[in-house]
């Protein structure tokens, strides 16, 4: 995992593990690092192939680490004093892992489709959607509402796969509607995209729970 972030990525993913253990526990902190492997296990896959479409993202540096994992870390640091805030750090997580698989798998769809006119556009384009990415992406908030549950943070199996299905699903296609909208025009960054939808990921969550 150190492999995959700069310096000051490592530093600040080491302080928002310090905040989630003392906070809410390690069982929470271990649903950030699931994300963290699932996101570097996609973004390794088919390396070779995203390179050629200059799509390969390297290590990773402290604003990616802050845009999607600081909404998470705020509601853990609140989550055993406000339930809500459960649904949210859910939310969250579930969020910035659909994105992020939805992305580094998605580009290896051909036929993606801006989200706001449904015109083809070549992969890895901001804002692009693409049946291969949203199906991915569904997983993978899946995968962290089970283990969520499995880790006893949410008692409930179904309710636990429907936050994270739900918010990850919504959080993912609003990070794709920013990017459309916004980062394609410069008018943002790609970290700022993430940490809104990571941001409405955790509102619906906090509204589902």
């Amino acid at each position: 995992l150190v492999k995959s972030l700069d310096l000051f990525g490592s530093a600040v993913m080491i302080i928002m593990g310090i905040v989630i253990i003392f906070s809410a526990g390690v069982n929470w902190l271990l649903l950030i690092v699931l994300f963290l492997v699932m996101s570097l296990l996609a973004t390794k896959y088919s390396k070779k192939y995203k390179r050629s479409l200059g799509q390969f993202e390297g290590r990773r540096t402290s604003k990616n680490v802050i845009s999607n994992g600081v909404v998470a870390c705020f509601m853990a640091a609140f989550g055993g004093y406000y339930l809500p805030f459960v649904g949210g750090f859910i939310g969250a997580i579930a969020t910035a892992t659909a994105d992020t698989l939805g992305s580094e798998i998605g580009v290896l769809d051909p036929h993606p489709r801006l989200i706001t006119t449904f015109q083809s556009v070549d992969p890895g384009t901001n804002g692009a959607v693409s049946v291969l990415g949203t199906v991915i992406g569904i997983i993978g908030a899946a995968v962290i509402g089970i283990v969520a549950f499995l880790l006893g943070i949410v008692p409930s199996p179904l309710s636990a796969i429907a936050v994270s299905v739900i918010s990850g699903f919504v959080g993912c296609f609003t990070d794709s509607i920013l990017g459309a909208l916004f980062e394609n025009r410069g008018m943002i960054t790609n970290e700022h995209v993430n940490l809104l939808a990571t941001i409405v990921g955790a509102i619906v969550g906090i509204l589902l729970i």
